[in-house]
């Protein structure tokens, strides 16, 4: 997951100054919290940016590119700095108050943001641009802009663009907080006594210890839940823990969702849209909000049939201990997952985890991610953040710096739950390097415990720091307006989902994956059998995206007034999901891309279509090998956003993307006829 653009203009960072050679840290990385400093930053990157606009509108005579587009570029570059800075505060600082100084620094940084893009002076100066001499990434560039510009409403009417200005700020407000409520929404379940805890690892178990009463307590967090989820074998404790978990920050994001949703379908009438999905989708690669739907049937179709075998599987599971079960709810498709890859494929998920210590496997990504992608990593001991836990890495080609980026690899209070890399600098060559931070929640290593990961919790890794390499990679352009993922932002999840299938190599795990006691590598049969058990739930995984992607679009895709959230999201679990939800869960409220993502969830399944075509042309006999990997880098990663996505697809592809990939992988499951 990618922290999202709010706006057309790539507006949303971190760093007071910075050049090519050496990035200087702000002043609020050290010592004790200074609101008072971060918030003099957050206005002087705003100052700085109305400084350029100024500049820009100020020129007579010709328009060029030096007196026009670059200023409006570093004003962008400011924006982006405020707005970056800001959200990153807002979702992982340790204080309550410097996160809600942060919401407030937000709202002004993403406001400041529409009132360039409602601004007709900066749209006429670029408009009058000259761009038939331009290279072909500047045109792409402007192009881009002029269409925002024009989505944003720049051509409306006095009072139409100030009343889209109101609607897009009050968004701002209601979006982070929606966030809030959720980073802020940590329950905890009190259990009556360890012996319910049977069947979880035993170092779960270790740092769960009983209070004087014998009762344990359990988060919401995910190194909390998810094992739990998979592993406790008491049915009522998994039916309450699911039921926390589901009713994280409800009842409050309830009325905060539906407040969204009636902002966003008043600015999409006011631009002339029938919906919010329709208006979202004008700048993707998908086009149109009906493409969305039509996508979502696509692939209800490709998955339907073996999603159907895995549930009469997850059933004949269930039904070895209840014979006269007729239905799976969803709060039991963890455990019977787990049960059935045990039974049936012989593997058990605890039986990899001494094999995935925490500091191992974060080794193990960056030397995969050196390897394919031929770059250094060197920790910067010392340097400060906003937290002692984060680490501060820089990215070398050769010896050459190209990047930085911070690790938040564990929960804390108040800290975002789930994971996502975030903006923090947009590179601009020979001006500044781009920087990113990858905000996780993975086991922390304490003491004797080595922070033993879930197979699942790799595979998340792996996922962001396909997003880092995209945006370190893609962060050396002219323009800070087209660094990185500055592109349609439904091609984003394709690197990051790409990545994900380097960690089923045996090759990759054999670099890594090392029993935390004893440094044996993980046996090639248990990777074997770890395989073919995954491999099962792919089905089932898609449906269940696809549900997800369903609630997205339909919670935007029309009026929101004849929108029930409740009875929204329970018929798309029917529909898609094969699953009986759990009564009294109320999903949405805890679903956080609803705030960011809104309509475009499919992002996700549009581009692990994408990411799975990818993969196809790599050889999977030697991943870390092969003119592939340098191939992609060069045609998909380091364009950034300097041309359109479908333009990259094909670069690399040879041709546009298709299903075929997608479908192969959901029939691998069982193609040894089994």
């Amino acid at each position: 997951m990618i922290a999202p653009f709010r706006f057309g203009i790539s507006v949303l960072a971190l760093t007071a100054c910075a050049s090519a050679q050496q990035i200087s840290q702000p002043t609020i990385w050290a010592g004790k919290p200074d609101i008072g400093a971060f918030e003099k930053i957050e206005a002087g990157h705003l100052a700085e940016a109305q400084r350029h606009l100024d500049r820009m509108i100020a020129v007579k005579g010709a328009r060029t590119f030096e007196n026009t587009l670059r200023p409006y570029d570093s004003a962008l570059e400011q924006l982006n700095e405020a707005n970056y800075f800001a959200q990153l505060m807002q979702q992982v600082h340790p204080d309550a108050k410097f996160r809600d100084s942060a919401v407030e620094m937000t709202r002004r940084a993403s406001a400041a943001a529409t009132a360039v893009q409602l601004n007709r002076d900066v749209y006429q100066a670029l408009a009058a641009l000259d761009l038939s001499k331009a290279d072909a990434a500047t045109k792409h560039y402007v192009t881009r802009q002029l269409l925002q510009f024009q989505l944003a409403g720049v051509d409306k009417d006095d009072a139409t663009r100030a009343q889209l200005k109101k609607l897009n700020d009050e968004l701002v407000e209601q979006s982070s907080a929606f966030e809030r409520n959720i980073s802020d929404g940590q329950k905890v379940v009190k259990v009556a006594n360890a012996a319910l805890l049977a069947g979880l690892p035993q170092d779960y178990i270790d740092r769960h210890r009983p209070a004087a009463d014998g009762s344990v307590q359990i988060t919401t967090d995910y190194p909390d839940i998810l094992p739990a989820m998979k592993f406790v074998k008491d049915d009522r404790l998994r039916r309450e823990l699911f039921l926390a978990f589901n009713t994280r920050a409800y009842p409050q994001n309830r009325d905060v969702l539906k407040q969204m949703m009636q902002t966003r379908y008043q600015i999409a009438k006011l631009l002339g849209y029938q919906s919010w999905a329709d208006y979202n989708a004008a700048d993707r690669m998908v086009g149109k909000g009906a493409r969305i739907a039509s996508f979502i049937q696509e692939v209800d179709t490709a998955a339907r049939a073996l999603a159907d075998r895995e549930f009469a599987m997850l059933l004949a599971e269930k039904r070895k201990a209840d014979p006269s079960a007729t239905a799976v709810g969803d709060y039991e498709v963890s455990h019977l997952s787990e049960m059935l890859r045990r039974s049936k494929y012989d593997f058990d998920s605890q039986s990899v985890r001494p094999y995935l210590p925490y500091a191992k496997v974060k080794q193990g990504i960056l030397d995969t991610a050196a390897t394919l992608f031929g770059l250094n990593f060197k920790r910067e001991e010392g340097a400060a953040a906003w937290d002692p836990s984060v680490e501060t890495w820089m990215v070398l080609d050769g010896d050459k710096p190209i990047g930085r980026f911070y690790l938040d690899m564990h929960p804390r209070p108040g800290k975002f739950s789930h994971a996502e890399m975030m903006q923090v600098l947009d590179g601009v060559k020979g001006k500044q390097l781009p920087e990113a931070a990858l905000i996780c929640n993975f086991p922390k290593p304490t003491g004797d415990d080595p922070g033993l990961m879930e197979f699942s919790d790799v595979g998340t890794f792996f996922h962001e720091f396909g997003h880092l390499m995209h945006w370190i990679l893609g962060g050396r352009q002219q323009w800070a307006g087209i660094s990185g993922i500055s592109m349609e932002w439904d091609f984003v999840e394709a690197p990051s989902q790409m990545l994900e299938e380097w960690l089923r190599s045996p090759q990759v795990l054999a670099k890594f994956a090392r029993h935390y006691q004893t440094g044996e590598a993980m046996p090639p049969e248990l990777i074997a059998r770890m395989n073919r058990a995954s491999a099962f739930g792919r089905g089932s995984w898609t449906s269940q995206q696809n549900t997800y992607t369903a609630v997205s679009y339909d919670a935007y895709k029309g009026s929101p007034e004849d929108v029930d959230l409740d009875a929204m999201m329970l018929a798309n679990v029917k529909k898609y999901s094969h699953t009986d939800p759990l009564p009294g869960t109320h999903q949405y409220a805890s679903f956080g891309h609803l705030a960011g993502y809104s309509s475009a969830y499919y992002t996700y399944l549009w581009d692990k279509v994408i990411a799975l075509d990818f993969f196809g042309h790599f050889d999977r006999n030697n991943l870390l090998g092969g003119p592939a990997a340098m191939r992609y880098r060069k045609t998909v990663l380091e364009p950034g956003g300097s041309m359109p996505a479908n333009d990259l697809v094909k670069n690399f592809l040879g041709r546009p993307q298709n299903m075929q990939a997608f479908q192969k992988w959901m029939a691998e499951e069982f193609a040894d006829g089994k």
